[in-house]
């Protein structure tokens, strides 16, 4: 079975997913990469409030259309690159949720236990896809200074089907699959 969810993101409403439960993520959402990570963990002022929300580590692929933002490409990048960030960030915005592709480590593990957020994971090599839950560009915030790519996108989105892979909990999928494998690969080597 799909959980809605739906923003705001608050504790409440994200507390109860689960590891390996599969989510339809709807409502405002925000994308970051390594340039706003890195300003937001030296203390940059956001322009958008993250409490209760959502960063998705993504650069979206985006055209003017009659003055009107359009995404035609939305698919996730890497999260781990943004670990070092992540706890901070957690702590001093309260956001959520993360969204990303391919998990993340232990520290924001931690910070997803001790603060209440959750890692969704995306589909990677589905950025058309994707694009197509991009209701609305509300705004972006960072164009001139960080780029098209790095820049804080702020979108909504419909539907936009994902799945829990760190819980609030701190339960994390990732680790699960890691003692599996590991356990798989001392079996085949004995």
């Amino acid at each position: 079975m799909i959980k809605e969810l739906e923003y705001p993101f608050t504790l409440t409403k994200i507390r109860d997913l689960k590891v390996g439960q599969r989510v339809s993520v709807s409502g405002k959402i925000f994308t970051g990469r390594d340039r706003l990570h890195k300003y937001l963990y030296d203390g940059g002022k956001c322009p958008v409030e993250l409490r209760d929300g959502a960063i998705y580590h993504a650069g979206p692929i985006a055209i003017r259309k009659e003055g009107v933002w359009v995404v035609k490409a939305a698919g996730p990048t890497t999260s781990m690159r943004e670990e070092l960030y992540m706890p901070r960030i957690i702590e001093q915005h309260r956001m959520r949720v993360i969204i990303g592709k391919g998990g993340m480590g232990d520290s924001t593990r931690k910070a997803c236990a001790k603060y209440g957020c959750v890692y969704l994971q995306a589909v990677g090599g589905a950025a058309s896809l994707i694009a197509e839950f991009v209701k609305a560009v509300n705004g972006v915030h960072f164009m001139t200074e960080f780029g098209a790519a790095e820049a804080l996108w702020d979108l909504t989105v419909k539907g936009f089907g994902v799945v829990v892979t760190i819980d609030a909990a701190g339960r994390s999928l990732h680790k699960r699959i890691e003692r599996s494998s590991r356990k798989a690969l001392e079996k085949i080597m004995k």
